[in-house]
């Protein structure tokens, strides 16, 4: 079992622990890292018991910029503490009451090709570690995935333009309340198309001594399950509570005066909320799940020992 899996099997098994964690993992300034760097802290952190407080630096280096699976630094645009400088941009654009079609479907296309790529970098590689190698299936199923996603989260101004809304409070439940489940229902979509391979092929499951079992595709729809859960209480959120502020502060004196005010405070706040939720969506579920031996498949539970079994969830 890798090292950072092992780490998140005695530090992470808790919310509030995971937490913590995830606060510490999220600083941009881990962006600047050397690859040298990152493989150093990746082989200390596989030496828990020579740690010390000291060392605290490499093991968030290497949580956060390391796959759990490969080893492997992640790209560079994906690991989590890039998530909020880029994608916070491409959230406040893809939440903007846009005039036309094609300035919804150019943020959406931004937003969607970022989610895919991070969730196919996050993915769990079980089967890579068996040999297999990324197919041409998985690559045309990310395209459809991000055409889908991105047409479908044009779908509010592409309704409005094509009937020709001009009825306010229609207007405002296609800017304002549409896009709230739309987005959480969209960002959960994206997890299960992108790594659907995961469910059917199954990932890699280990006892409790961190010894490999065996494949299981229980476990990989778990995984899965997990993640888009995760994801969706994320965007659903940071599009939720900006548009709920935004109806509290519009009654203030303040924003009746200035109603110039709703937009640097509408961008500003789904910033804010993004840089929030990232720590608790990342740590709703453990990044070691646990799936119960009965569970599991009839041949995996002969050779199973314990009455837990643990998996990488991915991210």
């Amino acid at each position: 079992m890798d090292p950072n899996l092992l780490y998140w099997k005695t530090e992470g098994q808790s919310f509030f622990s995971r937490l913590q964690t995830w606060f510490n993992l999220l600083d941009p300034a881990l962006l600047l890292a050397s690859e040298p760097e990152i493989h150093k802290a990746h082989t200390l952190l596989g030496k828990l018991e020579d740690l010390n407080k000291e060392d605290e630096a490499a093991v968030t280096l290497s949580l956060s910029s390391v796959h759990a699976d490969s080893g492997a630094p992640l790209p560079l645009v994906f690991r989590p503490p890039a998530m909020l400088p880029l994608a916070g941009p491409l959230v406040v654009g893809s939440l903007l009451p846009h005039k036309t079609v094609k300035l919804a479907l150019f943020w959406q296309f931004l937003l969607q090709n970022y989610c895919a790529g991070f969730n196919f970098a996050h993915r769990n590689r079980s089967s890579e570690q068996q040999g297999a190698k990324t197919s041409l299936r998985q690559l045309v199923l990310m395209a459809g995935t991000v055409s889908y996603t991105t047409c479908a989260g044009a779908l509010p101004q592409i309704f409005m333009n094509q009937l020709n809304v001009r009825s306010p409070p229609i207007q405002n439940f296609c800017r304002s309340v549409l896009p709230i489940p739309l987005s959480a229902a969209l960002a959960a979509f994206s997890v299960f198309a992108i790594r659907s391979e995961e469910s059917e092929t199954g990932i890699q499951v280990f006892d409790q001594h961190g010894n490999l079992v065996g494949i299981s595709k229980a476990a990989g729809k778990q995984a899965v399950r997990e993640t888009a859960l995760s994801r969706a209480a994320l965007f659903g959120t940071t599009a939720a509570l900006p548009h709920l502020l935004l109806l509290l502060l519009k009654r203030t004196r303040l924003f009746q005066r200035s109603p110039l005010l709703v937009a640097p405070v509408r961008h500003v706040s789904a910033v804010l909320l993004l840089g929030l939720m990232l720590p608790v969506s990342f740590s709703l579920f453990p990044q070691l799940g646990t799936i119960k031996r009965e569970e599991l498949e009839e041949e995996l539970q002969a050779g199973a020992a314990g009455p837990h079994l643990f998996y990488h969830r991915g991210l």
